[in-house]
Order: C-alpha cells, then structure tokens, then sequence
C-alpha cells in the first residue's frame, strides 16, 4: 500500500481488492461457509460414528439413521414455517403445530434411544447427541442462508 491509495475512492478500492459486492440482507460468504462446514461435520460425524459402531445392530443403526433424517427435515421445516409467518406468508396453524411436534419427536426419540442404549457407552451416547445437535443447528443455518440469499436477489 502506497500514498495514494489512501485517495482511492470506493469504486477503485473495491477493483483493488477483488471485492463483490453483497446486496442487502444476504450472509456473507464466511457465514454461509461456516454453516455448510458445520452441516457437513456433523452429518459427516454422526453417520461415522454409525458406520464404525460395533457393537450395535444393523436396526439401531437404522434407527439411529432415520431419526437423524427426520430430526433434519423437521428442523429445516420448522424453520422455514416460522420464517414464512414472520414475513406475514400464510401458514396454516395445522402445519405450523405439526413442524413444531416433528422436531420434538425427533429429538425426543433420540434422547429416549440414548438413555435406553445399553449397548453403548456413555462418551458414545454423548458424541451421538452432539453431532445430532450440531446437525439440527447447522440444517436451520443453512435454510436461513439460503432463503435470505434468495430474499436479497429478488429484491433487486
């Protein structure tokens, strides 16, 4: 950097440094990297854990696999039926109830097989309940980017 960058108006600062511009209201590309990782580390985990198990059976696993599935399509759908009222789009109460007792079934019946899982061990339990957090968490992040990337591209 020289003396006379110091002058450099916006435009020219912007051609210096590569910089796109973000329009109004959309995440930047750091966060929306940050919440496809963590999307990707947990479901990566969670399903690693799952795999290298050996003392579980092939239906606990599959168990354990489907909760994931629901937990992510509940969460995702929850997300988007809150987003949808507070922008004043039609939800019907019905669906809206139904998204809400989804995700607390999801989560309830993984903390219900974890309690039960006897064949299991604690810090499994725990590494299973984590990723199946991080992963819940993550799902909503990335639906949030998403419909707000979309929200700011239409808006121009």
């Amino acid at each position: 950097m020289n003396d006379n960058d110091v002058f450099l108006n916006e435009e020219e600062i912007k051609k210096k440094t590569n910089h796109t511009e973000r329009k109004e209201g959309e995440p930047t590309l750091a966060f929306k990297a940050a919440s496809y990782s963590a999307l990707l580390v947990g479901i990566a985990t969670y399903l690693l854990g799952l795999y290298n198990s050996k003392t579980m059976e092939l239906n606990e696993k599959g168990y354990y696999f489907a909760i994931l599935l629901f937990g992510l399509y509940s969460a995702v759908s929850l997300q988007k039926a809150v987003r949808d009222r507070e922008e004043g789009i039609s939800v019907t109460k019905t669906y809206y109830g139904i998204s809400w007792f989804a995700l607390l079934v999801s989560i309830s019946l993984m903390a219900i097989g974890l309690l039960n899982a006897g064949s299991i061990i604690l810090s499994e339990k725990g590494f299973y309940g984590i990723s199946f957090t991080l992963s819940l968490f993550a799902s909503i992040t990335v639906q949030k980017n998403i419909r707000d990337t979309q929200s700011a591209r239409e808006k121009e």
